[in-house]
Parts: C-alpha cells; sequence; structure tokens
C-alpha cells in the first residue's frame, strides 16, 4: 500500500490520489497488499455497498478502518469525500449554511435636485461536503463520525433510509430539500475502545449501517504489510510480526500493540541494516522501546518487567520456535 498525506494509518493508504476541491479521486494502488483475509473482507463489503447499504468499520485504533475504506472507495470509482468526525460539530459543518451576504446599492442621480438610493442585503448559501456528495453522488467517508455528536449526525437518518436531504434554510434557493443521488455511498468508521471524545450513537442511525467489526489482520497479513512497508527480508519480518503478536496478549489491552509496532520495528531495523536475531543487543532495545508504550502496566511487584517478558518472548520466537 502506498502512503498518503491524509492520515497516517496501519497500512498506507490504498489509492493514488487527485484532488479538486473537497473531493479526492482515487485510483487502487498496485501497492495495496492483499491476502485471502484482506480480498475476502473487501468483496464482502463491496457487495453491501453496490447493493446500497452504508458500511460502518467498528475497530480498535491500528486495525486498518481507515485504509480498507480508502481501498473499498477506489472500487467504486467515484470521487469521494473525507470528513473526520469533531466534538464541535453541528449540522451545519456537514450541510451547509449561510455563510455572509452581498449588499447592492443603487443610486439614482439621474435628475439633479432628485437624489433616490436604494440598499439591498441578501444571505448567501454555501453548501458543506454532506450536502455536495448527495447531490453529485460521490462516496462519502467519514472517519471517527462517533466523535461528533449525534445531533449533528441526525442528517443522516433521512439520507440513508428516504434518500432526502433536509436543507430547510436552502428554501429560498429551492425546495428545500435534496434527492440524493442514486450513486451516493458512505463508509463510517469508529473505534468502540476510544473513551475520550467519543459518543453514544443514536440507535436510529447504527439500525440502517452494516457494521463490521474489524480485529486484527491474521499472521500472514501482517506479515506482508510488514514486508511491503520496509525492507526486512520474510524470515525478519516473520520473528517481528509473531513477538508482537505474542507481547499483545500480555498487555492490558489485548488491542496492542498493532501491526504499526511490527512497521516500526522493521524500519528501524532495517535503518541500521540489523537483523531480528535474540542475540543482537541493538534489536532488543529497539523492541523494548517500540513495545513498552503499550505495555508499562505489566508489573511484577510493582515494577514493569516488559524488559524481562521482551527478552524471554525474543527467545521464544527466534530460538525456541527453531527459525
Amino acid at each position: 500500500m502506498s502512503e498518503s498525506n491524509l492520515k497516517v494509518v496501519s497500512q498506507e493508504k490504498a489509492a493514488n490520489m487527485s484532488s479538486s476541491g473537497d473531493q479526492v479521486v482515487l485510483q487502487a494502488s498496485e501497492s495495496f497488499v492483499t491476502t485471502e483475509y484482506i480480498n475476502g473482507l473487501s468483496r464482502r463489503v463491496l457487495a453491501y455497498m453496490y447493493v446500497g447499504y452504508p458500511v460502518h468499520f467498528s475497530g480498535p485504533a491500528g486495525t486498518g478502518k481507515t485504509t480498507l475504506a480508502f481501498h473499498i472507495a477506489s472500487q467504486l470509482n467515484r470521487p469521494v469525500i473525507l470528513i473526520h468526525g469533531d466534538d464541535e460539530f453541528s449540522s451545519s459543518d456537514l450541510i451547509g449554511k449561510d455563510s455572509g451576504y452581498r449588499k447592492s446599492k443603487v443610486v439614482d442621480n439621474y435628475i439633479r435636485s432628485v437624489h433616490k438610493s436604494e440598499e439591498q442585503m441578501n444571505t448567501y448559501w454555501v453548501d458543506n461536503r454532506l450536502t455536495t456528495a448527495c447531490e453529485e453522488g460521490y462516496t462519502l467517508i467519514y472517519d471517527e463520525f462517533t466523535r461528533s455528536r449525534p445531533e449533528a449526525n441526525n442528517v443522516l437518518l433521512s439520507v440513508l433510509e428516504e434518500k432526502v436531504l433536509n436543507l430547510p434554510k436552502r428554501r429560498r434557493l429551492g425546495p428545500g430539500y435534496v434527492k440524493v443521488h442514486p450513486e451516493f455511498r458512505v463508509i463510517f468508521t469508529s473505534n468502540p475502545e476510544e473513551y475520550a471524545g467519543v459518543h453514544k450513537t443514536q440507535d436510529a442511525l447504527m439500525d440502517r449501517l452494516i457494521t463490521v467489526s474489524m480485529g486484527h489482520f491474521d499472521r500472514e497479513s501482517e506479515i506482508q504489510i510488514t514486508l511491503a512497508k520496509s525492507d526486512v527480508d520474510n524470515r525478519d519480518a516473520q520473528r517481528i510480526v509473531d513477538l508482537v503478536r505474542e507481547v499483545r496478549k500480555l498487555g492490558v489491552n489485548n488491542h496492542r500493540p498493532t501491526i504499526r509496532a511490527s512497521i516500526a520495528i522493521a524500519r528501524i531495523l532495517t535503518h541500521v541494516q540489523g537483523r531480528a536475531e535474540h542475540s543482537d543487543p541493538f534489536f532488543m532495545d529497539i523492541c523494548k522501546d517500540v513495545l513498552n508504550t503499550d505495555t508499562a502496566k505489566v508489573t511484577k511487584g510493582g515494577k514493569p518487567i516488559m524488559g524481562e517478558k521482551v527478552e524471554e518472548l525474543l527467545h521464544k520466537v527466534c530460538v525456541g520456535a527453531g527459525r
């Protein structure tokens, strides 16, 4: 997968991109890592979307939700509009609002002794991203949508069910609503594990979505992603991935460390031209540093034992497995 400047995720972005205004045109990237697991998931989700159902990727950080959303969107061959959930959002941040005014003044001085002046002031409406996507039939990726308040997302209810976007303040420019384009599609992502800045979503919205729960990739996918994101050889990639998967079983949160940790270790190891060897003290230090954050609460007698555990698991992975 090729890296994008839109957001850093566990795999690199799934598409080449060109932009025009708020929309992004995606083209499937040849560097996207495909495995049996990823292909199966993609086929399933594309079937939902071709029928017209919005899809919701739900899973902890580092499980590739946004990456997969971009990959799926690229298969639809439609421009993409991206929205990141925000606690400060209101409905107007999605649909648009009156934004400024136009003022005109006419002075009639045709007759010198008669001065006539007439002023007129009108506000004007500016569409926002949801309205544009609905009108033009774009694919909307609403990333981390649960960070927005439920009342802000209420406008999506009629969009997803009745295929109508209500715009009462826009009535003077037309009927006050937009009929949703038949090719409009939505992909939502959210992280149910987060507790800060996340809101409970209204049942009415969740009932309109097909939720795909995402966990960690399978071992083979993690190895292929690590290989694609670094220049380590296959043996080293296997050892790094196996170590991270073993450490994942230790932490207070079994969702971490993620594939990002494997990529970080592999990239650093490549940079120093090292090898994933149990006997290499520098490799050992890299692993301890990268993996320490997510497992700092693993203690014994009140003292962190992460270093000890990393050494133990490295021996298991590198020596005990006979690789």
